[in-house]
């Protein structure tokens, strides 16, 4: 029909343009010229997919980019996915073959994805354990290394000479009292070491005569008191005494002290054991002698003097007279074992003493026995203990 509206011409109305296809997605599917895609247009886009998918899967550098690439390549949006959603709209003869060349495809890149994934994967573990990596070439850091401290390594090596001439080792309480620090050992009442002026006394009520030990003898009075002969002790520990502390002397130190009781048992016997000490501790080449001296707990006694182990005897700035003095020994006195039940008529014995820092301030030649309790790290590394 013909007409006009308001003096301008009206056109006669067309028929709604028919739809390109008949089947959902086909407007997704439409060919570059907006038409359906056919099958040989299929075929081409697969072949372009499979080459463009192979390229950009090999050229991701990164799991990130490998991602966006299978989004691309794989994706529902992708040229692919438009083929795969096209196949409906084709005859079934069709439709078989190309699915089956569209499953191809999807799978051969597939497959190519999943190798380029396992090998950026490979590629991130390598960068990340060379990052960590410890270069072997360079030199270590050693952590300090400790030690025992030179009084334990002389203690021990003292000890150990003993044991090994089947002596046991024997200890006892740091805090005595008067008869086994004093009176078992024969120490009258009236000896200078029994006054507070000279021994530490511990403040207890009710116990006026304990005191911290003055001297390991006490635990050889104590052995004696718990078993019969024979007696091969060797008794370590730590003594303490009244002094001001300088150069020479400690307030607090250690002694290692040795009984022998037995039947027979001869001033030879000490002799001969003292020698072994001697050159066990100092070298083979030791001599020792023997110059009269008193202890209330031996009878005879003797200071115990042995050559120079620097000088050799000659003498030098060291020893002076050739001759160092480390320790008193006697045969114990018949009193002290009587104190302790033994019959002194048919059981004789030796005993002695040494201090264990002066004979490291002896073999160590330490100019202060002050620097072996301050714990001054560049002392103690000379002995590997820092």
């Amino acid at each position: 029909m013909g007409g006009s509206v308001r003096g301008h011409p009206v056109l006669p109305r067309r028929a709604p343009a028919p739809a390109l296809i008949d089947r959902p997605g086909a407007i997704e599917a439409a060919g570059r010229l907006g038409g359906p895609m056919d099958p040989s247009e299929m075929l081409r886009t697969l072949e372009t997919e499979r080459a463009r998918g192979r390229e950009l899967f090999a050229a991701a550098a990164s799991l990130e980019e490998l991602e966006a690439a299978n989004v691309t390549v794989l994706g529902r949006k992708s040229p692919l996915g438009a083929v795969q959603r096209a196949l409906g709209a084709l005859a079934e003869d069709q439709r078989r073959q190309l699915g089956k060349a569209v499953n191809d495809v999807r799978g051969e890149l597939t497959d190519v994805q999943e190798r380029r994934r396992e090998a950026l994967t490979a590629d991130a573990e390598s960068a990340l354990l060379a990052a960590d990596a410890v270069d072997m070439s360079l030199p270590g850091r050693r952590p300090p290394i400790g030690s025992l401290h030179p009084l334990t390594l002389v203690e021990d090596e003292i000890v150990g000479l003993f044991l090994r001439l089947g002596y046991r080792v024997a200890e006892g309480p740091e805090i005595e009292d008067d008869w086994h620090n004093f009176q078992a050992l024969n120490i009258p009442e009236d000896h200078p070491a029994r006054t507070m002026k000279d021994s530490l006394y511990v403040s207890i009520p009710g116990h006026p005569e304990l005191l911290l030990r003055t001297e390991t003898s006490a635990v050889q009075i104590r052995t004696m008191q718990s078993q019969p002969p024979p007696v091969y002790i060797v008794a370590p520990g730590r003594v303490y005494r009244r002094e001001t502390s300088d150069p020479t002397h400690l307030a607090v130190f250690h002694q290692v002290e040795a009984l022998v009781v037995d039947e027979g048992i001869t001033f030879a016997d000490l002799k001969g054991t003292l020698e072994a000490m001697a050159q066990g501790l100092f070298g083979e080449d030791r001599k020792i002698r023997f110059t009269p001296s008193y202890f209330p707990f031996v009878e005879p006694g003797a200071q115990i003097g042995v050559t120079c182990f620097r000088c050799g005897g000659v003498g030098c700035q060291l020893c002076g007279s050739g001759w160092i003095e480390l320790l008193g020994a006697g045969m114990v006195h018949p009193k002290v074992l009587e104190n302790c039940g033994y019959d002194s008529e048919r059981y004789t014995g030796f005993a002695f003493g040494l201090g264990i820092e002066r004979v490291a301030i002896l073999r160590y030649e330490i100019p202060d026995i002050r620097l072996l309790i301050e714990g001054d790290v560049r002392f103690l590394e000379r002995f590997g203990v820092a």
